[in-house]
């Protein structure tokens, strides 16, 4: 039975946005296809109709991750959420560069391309929010934020939930950046 085209158009955004968030979950090679499409409601026989490939999708999910990103409004908002064991459980919601980074950087082409794109609109965003005398300034600021935020958040979630070491890295982490990125606000310890 053929579905109509707007049925498809909801059918593939439901696919992108299961894949989203199970590939920020299992990793990329952690679901694969029929999987994936049991898991958005389908049968798998109509994954090559909507995707050339599962590299497709993925680089389509990412875009999809990154897009649905928390955005906020000024860098200590950032810190302190990014930083905070809610975004830390929330594997499947959270961050996909530290999610799937890993993952990213054994892909080839449209992967790559989805992380680039995703990871260089966070910078902006975030160059945007910081004090700095230059544009350059600002974007060196943003982009050892990312990294050191995304490297708390992944060897956080490296140890066990239970381990204090966890809750350790995180808010050690976030004390520091609010420190070093927001000096005029009184960091609480």
């Amino acid at each position: 039975m053929r579905v109509s085209k707007t049925q498809a158009q909801e059918n593939r955004k439901r696919v992108v946005e299961t894949a989203s968030v199970l590939f920020r979950e299992r990793g990329f090679e952690g679901i694969g296809v029929i999987e994936l499409m049991a898991a958005a409601g389908l049968t798998h026989g109509g994954f090559y109709n909507q995707f050339r490939s599962k590299s497709a999708l993925m680089a389509e999910a990412t875009a999809c991750g990154f897009s649905h990103m928390r955005t906020s409004a000024d860098v200590v908002d950032f810190i302190n959420f990014y930083l905070s064991r809610r975004h830390r459980d929330a594997l499947g919601k959270g961050c996909a560069i530290a999610a799937l980074s890993g993952d990213a950087a054994r892909q080839q082409g449209d992967v790559k391309s989805s992380f680039e794109a995703g990871i260089g609109q966070l910078v902006e965003n975030l160059t945007a929010m910081l004090p700095a005398d230059t544009h350059a300034e600002g974007r060196a600021k943003a982009m050892s934020l990312v990294a050191q935020a995304v490297g708390a958040i992944v060897l956080s979630r490296a140890c066990r939930e239970e381990a204090p070491l966890t809750d350790e890295i995180l808010e050690t982490c976030r004390i520091a950046l609010l420190e070093q990125y927001s000096p005029e606000t009184h960091v609480s310890r």
